[in-house]
């Protein structure tokens, strides 16, 4: 059932619109004894899951008993990160995902299926799994919160996917990367639906019926430098998604007329310290990106590949150097081939040679680091003295001297893509 919809290209939200709305929901579906809210983490921080979640906790009180960030993969979240994110609710809710040990398997969703979805490109069986918190009884009330946005995996963030990665477990995590990676991350990105959903929702339907678990989504947008609410979609089943990810479609996907020939891509400290997650960069920008294009990231803090110590280790073996030798390096690396998800890391974040990536870190990484990955190294100081994010604006600048750039101050809130380049 869907329980609230609102949002237009046009129109904005106010954060006493957003309270309003879901205060009205809360309502509406009765008195709960015990709820858990799974809101995105601070990679998510643009998202209003953080201001969601305090307006749940002001409604609920103690009956909010439980808050689990969906981590995925991610490192967890700091006390500072809470406070900041989630201002005014107790560090004492929080709970750690562990997405290696602390899931159970619910089912799973057969290798036929996911043959015939994937066209034949994989046609292994991937296990339904959630973190055992979500399966305790005593919950009747589970509050999935989270963004939709483009997504390099999934085609359209969240939903499902905030349950099955978000709070999912190693072989739904990995193989579900593996699968939009195998099928083609540009064939994805944009589109609602595709191999990865497919799956989400077949394990959706079939394995989580009887929890208790509503959907509230958020469509955000940045209009005149700062973050605005254009959606927020509230449902148990699909069509909350759907509308949402219409909406995010006409507002977070920038089709450009020509191709980009120098990207400039800033990566906020605060938010992005790992090529696991700066990639974004990379993955929300090839679609817009010519033959031969520069892509230059200002990384300030990036200081780690892979936020998961062993992702980390596999990065650095393997680096970023195209679908064919990740492909080999899968059959040649029992330790690769068992982390599927990073083998797709691998492939989201390479170029397969069409293009430059280089990256200007904060002094994190060396480098001798960043090179021996794929990637080139630029020193930091003289690319923000020639791009200086405080100066340029989002889109096509043309710099002293008469050299155009298109600047992205942060690629986890869109997608771009060359119209000719991206196919309906």
């Amino acid at each position: 059932m869907l329980f609230y919809a609102r949002g237009s290209e046009n129109e904005v939200l106010t954060q006493d619109d957003v309270r309003e709305a879901l205060c009205g929901v809360f309502t509406s579906l009765g008195a709960k004894h015990r709820v858990l809210a799974i809101p995105p983490d601070f990679t998510r921080l643009n998202s209003l899951g953080g201001e969601i979640t305090a307006i749940a906790n002001d409604y609920f009180g103690d009956t909010l008993t439980d808050i689990m960030p969906a981590l995925g993969t991610h490192s967890p979240m700091t006390p500072e990160q809470m406070d900041t994110m989630f201002p005014g609710v107790p560090h004492g809710k929080f709970r750690v995902h562990d997405w290696r040990g602390g899931v159970e398997d619910v089912g799973e969703v057969p290798s036929d299926y996911i043959r015939e979805i994937s066209e034949g490109k994989v046609g292994y069986s991937i296990k339904a799994q959630i973190n055992r918190l979500l399966l305790d009884p005593g919950f009747d009330l589970i509050l999935s919160i989270g963004q939709v946005v483009p997504h390099e995996v999934v085609g359209m963030a969240n939903h499902a996917k905030n349950i099955f990665v978000g709070v999912g477990g190693t072989d739904f995590i990995g193989k579900s990367h593996f699968l939009g990676a195998s099928y083609g991350m540009e064939r994805l990105m944009g589109h609602p639906g595709g191999p990865v959903r497919d799956a989400l929702e077949y394990a959706r339907t079939h394995f989580l019926g009887n929890l208790p678990i509503v959907y509230i989504l958020t469509v955000r947008a940045s209009e005149n430098g700062r973050m605005v609410t254009k959606g927020l979609f509230v449902g148990d089943d699909y069509e909350c998604f759907r509308q949402a990810a219409a909406l995010s479609q006409k507002v977070n996907f920038v089709q450009l007329d020509r191709e980009i020939n120098k990207c400039v891509v800033w990566l906020d400290p605060a938010e992005f310290k790992s090529t696991w997650l700066g990639n974004k960069a990379v993955y929300r920008t090839r679609m817009a990106l010519a033959d031969n294009a520069e892509l230059l990231i200002l990384a300030p803090g990036l200081k780690e590949f892979g936020e998961d110590a062993t992702i980390d280790k596999l990065v650095r073996r393997h680096g970023y150097r195209g679908t064919p030798n990740t492909l080999a390096a899968v059959e040649s690396d029992p330790g690769l081939k068992a982390n599927l998800g990073a083998a797709a890391h691998l492939i989201h974040g390479s170029s397969e040679g069409r293009f430059s990536i280089t990256y200007a870190p904060g002094g994190g990484l060396t480098q001798e680091e960043i090179e021996s990955v794929g990637f080139r190294y630029a020193h930091l100081e003289p690319m923000l003295e020639r791009y200086n994010p405080d100066k340029l604006h989002d889109g096509w600048n043309t710099l002293e001297g008469g050299e155009e750039i298109y600047f992205i101050s942060n690629p986890a809130l869109g997608l771009w893509a060359y119209k000719e380049r991206f196919k309906e």
